[in-house]
């Protein structure tokens, strides 16, 4: 005779493994969302959208009133910002100081995100939070301390002040952002190329930075984009054209009387490229890398 309890306790367990039906969304409901989603994407896309129409667009018919999509559409802007400006050069100077702290910024924040999430050391639970407190000054703040370490050390109007204010930066929230990621990553690793023989520097390089591609996908994109349009920094360190970057550089087609906003606007989708790039080749690692970190497997 089948055991009554055993009969109900099966029924039970039948009824939690079947699977609710999914609720089937009213047709009302779906035109709401899609129409959030229409609209968020246009409100997003609109101002890049104008921006690449105006570039094309000559400088009487940018400042008209009337508004207009295409008006002798033609690359002159472009070529005009090319051949018979400085932007060659501002666009240089920020690719080095933006390449510069990308790979300075990388090497410190993954050193450091390792060290907080796999050593016990006196002071390490106080370096996380100021590493934390640092994120909470606006730049307006840090810039007049900052010039005058830099003014001290000679390093105004020089690419090198731009790069360790820069790495000041990037550096605290990407070594956040790394420690977090390199939690994720199993322990029992670093004690297996322990017992291969392998130091704590060996291990870090050969064993848990190649599994840390995705955190350092995200951290490379972070720091180039904080040194690539950064302006406050750039304005306050850098006096003479030689030295500008693009943030900086830029502000000379808009002076107070007399806007170019042709130059303008065709310089601002020029730096657009750079950035677009540097996210192409790291996007399938950037959703990993955002995510991985904020919980612990």
């Amino acid at each position: 005779m089948a055991d009554p309890t055993l009969a109900q306790d099966a029924g039970a367990h039948t009824r939690a493994a079947t699977p609710r039906p999914r609720r089937t969304r009213s047709p009302l409901a779906s035109v709401a969302l899609h129409g959030t989603l229409g609209l968020a994407v246009l409100v997003a896309l609109f101002p890049i959208v104008w921006v690449v129409l105006s570039s094309l667009k000559p400088g009487y018919a940018i400042q008209s009133s009337e508004i207009t999509l295409f008006v002798e559409p033609s690359f002159d802007n472009y070529v005009h910002v090319l051949t018979e400006t400085s932007f060659p050069r501002w666009f240089l100077n920020s690719a080095v100081v933006a390449a510069f702290t990308m790979v300075i910024g990388i090497t410190m924040s993954a050193s450091a995100g390792y060290a907080m999430s796999r050593f016990n050391f006196p002071g390490r639970r106080g370096l996380m939070w100021v590493f934390l407190v640092t994120q909470m000054f606006p730049v307006a703040i840090l810039i007049v301390p900052i010039y005058t370490i830099m003014a001290n050390l000679g390093l105004i109007d020089t690419k090198l002040s731009l790069i360790i204010a820069y790495c000041t930066v990037a550096v605290p929230f990407c070594a956040w952002m790394m420690r977090g990621y390199f939690d994720t990553i199993p322990k029992e690793l670093d004690e297996a190329a322990a017992l291969d023989g392998l130091g704590p520097f060996a291990t870090f390089y050969r064993v848990v930075l190649p599994l840390a591609r995705p955190g350092l996908a995200v951290t490379a994109f972070y720091t180039f984009l904080t040194a690539w349009g950064e302006v406050a920094y750039a304005i306050a360190f850098i006096q003479t054209d030689e030295n500008l970057t693009l943030g900086a550089g830029l502000q000379q087609f808009v002076p107070r009387f007399n806007p170019q906003w042709d130059s303008l606007t065709a310089g601002a989708v020029l730096i657009t490229v750079p950035a677009a790039l540097v996210f192409f080749f790291a996007q399938k690692h950037l959703v990993a890398g955002l995510t991985a970190g904020g919980t612990k497997g």
